[in-house]
């Protein structure tokens, strides 16, 4: 798996995910920071590193230019609002979720700044909120009529 950020081509895949227009989530890719789990065509490691096929990208393009629909794993998006950085969406399998929450986290630790989540209680985003250090501290507001709980991550708690 690589993680990476997010780029205009990947709207689609995005806007796939959360059930939204492609324009919406061409939206936030550029009014938040987006950072995607790539999981297809990259090495099967957390380390980032790209498999031969990204190599062999034509000059002047990018390997992320052509990444397909189904090679994102998930995605995170976050921003930052009065001193704390919020995650505004996170979606994928667990594994991506888990690895993705990394994001806002290691932003927020080297800015000392603590990271506040309102997660659906379907449990994938939950469980690897918890793992990542999150702490659960109150109800959030129902989103299309599911419930929602609030998290919170604080570095300094935490380190």
């Amino acid at each position: 798996m690589r993680v990476r950020d997010a780029v205009e081509a990947d709207a689609a895949a995005l806007g796939s995910m959360t059930g939204r227009p492609e324009g919406v989530a061409r939206d936030m890719i550029h009014d938040r920071s987006v950072r995607i789990a790539v999981t297809k065509g990259v090495a099967d490691d957390d380390d980032n590193t790209a498999d031969a096929a990204d190599e062999a990208t034509p000059a002047g393009r990018s390997p992320d230019d052509d990444t397909p629909v189904d090679a994102v794993g998930g995605f995170v998006s976050f921003d930052v609002r009065d001193g704390v950085v919020h995650v505004t969406n996170v979606e994928g399998d667990a594994t991506a979720v888990g690895r993705l929450f990394e994001e806002p986290v290691r932003f927020a630790t080297r800015e000392g700044m603590s990271v506040e989540a309102v997660l659906p209680t379907d449990g994938t985003a939950e469980a690897a909120a918890e793992a990542a250090g999150f702490e659960a501290f109150g109800s959030g507001p129902r989103i299309d009529g599911a419930s929602t709980t609030r998290y919170r991550f604080d570095p300094e708690e935490s380190g």
